[in-house]
Parts: C-alpha cells; sequence; structure tokens
C-alpha cells in the first residue's frame, strides 16, 4: 500500500503504482527467502555471516532480478532508457535496502531493548557520550564545515562498532541518515558541491551512507560475535574448573606432545602428587610401564579424531590411594581452525570394577555344581594348550564319563547325584597337578587336560584316577555308592582344531563305553 501510494503521488503515477507494489514486494520475499534459507535460527543483524548473506541477497539476487521488470515499466511510462532506469532502481533500491532495513529488523526483534538490558550503566553513559559527539561531528561537516570532509566520519563509525556494538554502528548510521540526509535535501553540505541534479545527490548520499554501513556494521557484527564466543568461554571455563577442582577424579591438560600442562587438586589424593608437581612432566610417567603403549596410542587417536572420545584402562606407577587400575577418558581440545592442540583426560579409580570384574570371571569359570573349570573355561585352557604344542610341547586331553549315572539319579534321586559329582571331582582333584585342570563339559562328562604329558604318561596317570576312585562315595541318608568311569584320551596335535580334539577323544570314550565301560581307550 505504501508502495502504491508513493509510486501514485511522488513516481511514474496511478498506472504504474500496481506493477511497482508488486515489484517491491518481490523483491522483498527473494530477500526473506534467501535468508530463511541459509540463516536458519539466525539474526539479520549481529553476526558476520548473516550480514553478509542478507548482502548477497539483496545485492547479488533481489534487486539484480527485480531491476528488470521495473525498468520494463519505467522505460515504457517514461522517456527514460530501459539501461538508465535498471541502473537507478538497481543502485537505489540496494542502497536503500542496506542502510535501513537491517536496522529496522534489529529493531524489531527487541536488539535494542536486550542491549539496555544486558549493558552496565557506565556502558550505557560511554554510549551516549560517543553518539553525542558523533552527532556534533556530523552536524559540523554538514552544516559548518567549508571543506568537504566526508571522510571524517569514518573514524569515529570504527569507534563506536568497537566499544558500543552494532546497537552503536546502527545508531550511527540512523544519525548520519537524518543529519546528512536533511542537509542534502536542503542543498546545504558537501554534496552540495556536486554538479547534479537532486537526484544524482540524492543517490550519491546513499551511495555514501551505504559505504558507511558497510564500513561499521560488520565490524560491529565480528565483534558481537567475539564477545558471544567470549561469553560462553567465560562460561565453559567456569564449568570445567568447577568440575575439576570439586571432582573426586584427577583432570589433566595434555598438550600434543603428552606432556601434562594441568592437574587437577584431586592429584595429590589419587596419585600422591600435587598438581604443581605434576606440570611440566610426561602424562607416561604415571602409567606403569607394561601398560604406556596402550596409553600412548589412546592419546595420538585423540588427537587424530577430534570431537571422539576415547577410553583407555592402565594401572598407575604410584598411588596412595590403593589404586590399582584406572580408567582414562580423553577428549580433543582444538584450536580456533579446529585442530587439535592438546587432550583433556580425566582419570578415575577403577580398582573396585575392576575386583568385580574378576571376581565375575572367577565365578563364570567355575561350574557352580562340582567346583571344577566350566565348559568355557576349560575349552580356552584347551585351545591354548593346542597353540603351545606348537612349539613341541606334548600334552594330552582325557575325555571322562561316569559309568551308569542316570541309575544313580533314578534310585536315588538328583540330589545324592550332584553329592556323587561334587564327590567325584574331590576324589579326582588330588591326584592332579597345578598345571593339570578338569573341567565338566556337561552332565556327568568330564575332561582332563594334561600338559607336558605325553599319551604313556597320561595313560597311567588315568589308572592312577581310577583307583582313586576304588572306595564308595559317601551320600545322605548313610548310603554309599561304587562308581567308575570310563576314558577316551588323546595326545593333542597341533595341527588340528580344539572341536577336532574333543571328537577324537569322544570316539575313544565311545568306544570305552562299549568295551564294557570302566576302561581306557586311547584316540585312533
Amino acid at each position: 500500500m505504501a508502495s502504491a501510494l508513493s509510486t501514485s503521488l511522488f513516481g511514474m503515477g496511478p498506472v504504474a503504482a500496481i506493477p511497482m507494489a508488486v515489484i517491491n514486494i518481490a523483491e522483498a520475499l527473494i530477500v526473506a527467502l534467501i535468508c530463511r534459507h541459509y540463516l536458519t535460527n539466525r539474526p539479520v543483524i549481529g553476526a558476520t555471516r548473516s550480514l553478509l548473506v542478507f548482502i548477497m541477497a539483496i545485492c547479488a539476487v533481489a534487486d539484480v532480478v527485480t531491476a528488470v521488470p521495473a525498468a520494463m515499466v519505467a522505460s515504457l511510462l517514461t522517456p527514460v532508457s530501459f539501461g538508465a532506469s535498471w541502473v537507478q532502481w538497481y543502485t537505489g533500491h540496494a542502497l536503500g535496502g542496506l542502510i535501513c532495513a537491517p536496522i529496522l529488523v534489529m529493531l524489531m526483534q527487541g536488539e535494542f531493548r536486550r542491549w539496555r538490558r544486558e549493558k552496565s550503566r557506565a556502558e550505557k553513559i560511554e554510549a551516549i557520550i560517543l553518539l553525542a559527539l558523533f552527532t556534533a561531528i556530523i552536524g559540523y561537516i554538514f552544516y559548518g564545515a567549508q571543506h568537504p570532509l566526508l571522510f571524517a566520519p569514518l573514524l569515529p563509525l570504527v569507534l563506536i562498532a568497537f566499544r558500543v556494538g552494532h546497537m552503536g554502528a546502527a545508531a550511527s548510521i540512523i544519525i548520519l541518515a537524518l543529519i546528512g540526509g536533511i542537509a542534502t535535501f536542503s542543498d546545504m553540505g558537501p554534496l552540495s558541491l556536486v554538479f547534479a541534479d537532486m537526484g544524482e545527490r540524492v543517490q550519491a548520499f546513499q551511495f555514501y551512507l551505504a559505504n558507511c554501513f558497510l564500513l561499521s556494521m560488520p565490524v560491529a557484527a565480528e565483534l558481537n560475535g567475539r564477545r558471544r564466543l567470549f561469553q560462553l568461554l567465560r562460561e565453559s571455563e567456569a564449568r570445567y574448573r568447577a568440575i575439576a577442582e570439586h571432582s573426586g577424579d584427577v583432570v589433566l591438560n595434555i598438550n600434543v606432545t603428552g606432556v601434562i600442562e594441568y592437574a587437577s587438586p584431586s592429584a595429590i589424593e589419587q596419585v600422591g602428587c600435587a598438581p604443581e608437581l605434576l606440570v611440566g612432566q610426561a602424562a607416561a610417567n604415571l602409567v606403569d610401564p607394561q601398560d604406556r603403549p596402550q596409553v600412548i596410542a589412546a592419546h595420538r587417536r585423540a588427537l587424530m579424531r577430534p570431537g571422539s572420545i576415547h577410553t583407555v584402562e592402565f594401572r598407575p606407577i604410584i598411588s596412595i590411594a590403593a589404586m590399582e587400575w584406572c580408567e582414562m577418558v580423553m577428549r580433543a581440545a582444538v584450536d580456533e581452525r579446529g585442530q587439535a592442540n592438546g587432550v583433556i583426560s580425566t582419570i578415575r579409580d577403577m580398582s573396585r570394577h575392576k575386583a568385580r570384574q574378576r571376581a565375575l570371571q572367577q565365578v563364570a569359570a567355575r561350574d557352580s555344581l562340582t567346583g571344577a573349570d566350566s565348559r568355557r573355561a576349560f575349552l580356552e585352557k584347551l585351545e591354548a594348550e593346542i597353540l603351545r604344542t606348537r612349539h613341541g610341547v606334548r600334552s594330552s586331553l582325557l575325555l571322562i564319563d561316569i559309568d551308569h549315572f542316570k541309575a544313580v539319579n533314578d534310585h536315588h534321586g538328583h540330589g545324592v547325584g550332584d553329592e556323587v559329582l561334587t564327590a567325584f571331582v574331590e576324589r579326582l582333584r588330588p591326584g592332579l597337578s597345578l598345571q593339570e585342570s578338569i573341567g565338566r563339559l556337561g552332565g556327568e562328562e568330564f575332561a582332563i587336560l594334561l600338559p607336558d604329558c605325553d599319551i604313556d604318561r597320561a595313560s597311567l596317570l588315568c589308572e592312577n584316577l581310577r583307583a582313586r576312585l576304588s572306595d564308595p562315595i559317601p551320600v545322605s541318608g548313610g548310603k554309599y555308592i561304587n562308581i567308575t568311569f570310563s576314558a577316551g584320551l588323546v595326545e593333542l596335535d597341533n595341527t588340528s582344531t580344539r572341536s577336532a580334539m574333543l571328537e577324537a577323544a569322544d570316539k575313544a570314550l565311545y568306544r570305552a563305553k562299549h568295551s564294557g565301560r570302566n576302561c581306557l581307550r586311547l584316540a585312533a
């Protein structure tokens, strides 16, 4: 409506009012769509990137496109040529948009209220004084100076942008536009010396304003961004120090070479060393030599992949808090280019966790009923022993099965059967050395691993174990049960797999069962 009214009263007349209004709306719409696409959740003013996107949207796209239909309308209704009309439209709208739109958007977004709320009394007084001095300088340049001093406001503009920020820069542009615009329309000031008509002088003043805007606002936007970043950094540092200084975990800042640059106060409680004494020392000196390669590798991975978290467990070389195991969590710190310039690490005591882990592993490695090795634990030992045979070691595997165990369960119950299984292992275990192990593979089936024992010695050992079962086993109710076992024996082959060895021993056991039981058979 304002566009149509202005065009009717002061422009090309009522005929051009509607077309020019549509073109003006299209210009604003193009800028809005571009800013919305590239500046999601970003203000138009106050950040360098936002300001650059706005400038490119209005100068490189919107006014280039909309100047074409505007020039066509103007060339049809006025004697001005298409090319001259295009230039007049583009310069007038680009300069006017650069000067007015960001300031209006900034005011509509509440930037002035936010500035007034956040700034201290001293900062407000400083801003008023600087703007008052700037007003006096502009007044003198446009109304009192005998020479063209259009360059003189540039230094105060930059000073205000530095000291007051983007609100001060915007206020300076408004002051310059009001005083300079009135003077130019009144045929006063430096632009009155230009030999041109009033339209060209106004356009020259717009060009001057746009240059002042592009000088001060980007500087103010960049400074505003840096202030925000500095504020975020201060808040982050405050949180970091609160965590580091009151946490039971040891917090270390380690540079790219592995040297400690900061250690939290908890270091004296955990590692028995004052934080100031750790600074300048290699972090690897805190680690047991056996675990240093893993810690150094984790440090390098953290530096190579900033943003990711890396965890490594190690044993400390010294501790007054009875720490046996520690966990170090690392994340790289980056500079303004995103390059890693060190690592922030936290060290916590993992001794209790490791103790629980070992306890769980021990539980998992034992058969809950008989105390023999669990199937999984025994198979892992068998796998390791097969690997040893590749170095010339001769070892054997004995697979045994209690004869007629089903009859024990049927006649005496499963409770008595469990007692028999437990007593069976207790009878055999004293006949085995510390290196030899017995495992329960399932039900009444057991296996005995005989390291450094060839087939002949293993056969003799089997008979000794059989002799240990010659006496009956006492069970509940004052009863005694006689048991025997069948066995299959195989010497480990370093070219065979664990499954092949178990299968060979199982076939030998099968033959022992079908040979009358209570006997030993060797694998083929």
